[in-house]
């Protein structure tokens, strides 16, 4: 009885540390500690799990603990040496990794019930199925997910003609054999509960094939969900409050914030799922089409002599490394009396809070980043938009061309500022594959290289001065 009441109150514990920690990731300032709050929280969950008796159980703690100590090293090693750039990748691996952990409990459950080892109740096996379905849907599609985000694979060789349709057609099949296998309970047998598998496997696939790159941070939202959901339906499987509770944190919170990013690109969920934006479309040119560089001198007096300055991070700043060094500058600015504020858009980079995440590593105070209605009055009245690796998210098409992909999505108004200086490498469109008209505005001008080595030259220029 003792033993019964430690264990469940490590529970209580560890879901209160999940509800905290989470709660404390909603702020770049206490993400840290929310972070490290959540996964003691696990820790303490394992630990009573492993503790707990469990009647006919073989607590076979030598497989138990090997696994840990290899996925421990694994996960440590690879956190360790994964590159801010790398962040939105990592991330598509957990969420498939933690939806393929449901489809193998979910399998070794339904092959007990088939092998009759187990009994299980009509809402068992919906469960089950269920966690099978998701779990298998996650892993796939957070896989190629991170093929995509990594380059190795282009939409182009993924995507057949006509793909949603067909889609359409794999969500069909998928729900009907779900059914069916439902309604055939313990007779339906292994090889049908595999057939099921492997079509969830290759549904989840096909799902993120068609949808373009620059809704990546939304579709990995979206699978973050999914994968909580598995996890929910794990513990179900299980009667363990703890993984139902952690699992229905995270499917609300990935839910919640999917809702968020796509209110932010002003399309509803079906519309990012079937519209493939960011698929490599492209606006119609239009307008002067000349380009206007700055000297590097030049920018540092205008930035110098500015009173107020928006710096608009992207993803070429998490690939350039060079958020300490827009850092350096920032403070060079702010100690001459130029106001230094952050545009940040809610899906600047490839996940959701990839930038706040890049100037908090910085030590960026947090009442410097703007969102994007702060940021876009603060634009307004600002000397100087500064433009770090930025592209969609600055792009006016996005207000003033009904043909381009991104029309209607709400952007930074980076051209409402009196002077504009985008650091860029090349001409080069942006992840939706879109030319961007800002770069031939009056009042724009180009500063072309590595965001990390022209902020350095930068800082230098302002040292000088």
């Amino acid at each position: 009885m003792a033993i019964a009441f430690w264990i469940n109150l490590a529970f209580l514990l560890a879901v209160v540390f999940f509800v905290w920690g989470l709660r404390l990731l909603s702020s770049p300032d206490t993400a840290r500690k929310g972070n490290i709050l959540a996964a003691a929280g696990m820790g303490l969950a394992i630990l009573a799990t492993l503790t707990m008796p469990m009647e006919g159980a073989s607590n076979n703690y030598a497989w138990i603990l090997g696994g840990m100590a290899v996925g421990g090293a694994i996960g440590w090693v690879a956190s360790r040496k994964v590159a801010m750039t790398a962040m939105p990748q990592m991330v598509s691996i957990f969420n498939g990794l933690g939806g393929a952990t449901a489809v193998v409990l979910a399998m070794v459950e339904l092959m007990n019930l088939y092998n009759g080892d187990s009994h299980m109740e009509g809402g068992q096996l919906a469960i089950s199925l269920a966690a099978l379905v998701i779990g298998a849907v996650t892993f796939t599609g957070s896989m190629l997910a991170y093929l995509k985000l990594d380059g190795k694979v282009k939409d182009k060789h993924v995507t057949l003609p006509y793909h949603q349709a067909l889609n359409i057609l794999m969500l069909i099949a998928t729900l009907a054999l779900t059914v069916w296998v439902y309604l055939q309970g313990s007779g339906a047998g292994t090889n049908l509960a595999l057939g099921l598998m492997v079509l969830s496997l290759v549904y989840g696939f096909s799902f993120v094939a068609p949808i373009g790159g620059a809704d990546m941070p939304v579709v990995i939202s979206l699978l973050n969900s999914f994968s909580g959901l598995s996890a929910a339906a794990a513990g179900f499987i299980y009667g363990s409050q703890v993984m139902i509770v952690g699992g229905i944190l995270v499917g609300a919170a990935g839910t919640i914030l999917t809702v968020l990013m796509c209110e932010a690109m002003n399309r509803s969920l079906l519309n990012v799922l079937i519209g493939g934006f960011g698929g490599g479309g492209s606006a119609a040119a239009q307008g002067d089409q000349t380009v206007r560089e700055v000297s590097l001198t030049d920018a540092a007096i205008m930035l110098y002599y500015a009173q107020s300055v928006v710096f608009v991070p992207g993803y070429g700043l998490a690939v350039a490394q060079a958020q300490k060094v827009l850092k350096e500058v920032d403070d060079l600015l702010s100690a001459n009396g130029v106001d230094v504020k952050y545009g940040i858009h809610p899906v600047a980079g490839r996940m959701p809070g990839h930038m706040n995440v890049l100037l908090a590593e910085a030590d960026v105070p947090y009442p410097k980043l703007l969102d994007l209605d702060e940021a876009n009055e603060a634009l307004k009245s600002a000397d100087v938009a500064v433009i770090v690796g930025a592209n969609d998210v600055v792009n006016p098409s996005a207000e003033t061309d009904p043909g381009s992909p991104i029309y209607g999505m709400p952007v930074l108004r980076v051209w409402e500022a009196k002077n504009v200086i985008v650091l860029k490498r090349s001409m080069n469109p942006g992840y939706a594959g879109i030319q961007n008209p800002l770069f031939f505005m009056d009042n724009t001008r180009m500063l072309f290289g590595d965001a990390k080595k022209t902020l350095t030259e930068l800082a230098t220029e302002l040292k000088n001065m």
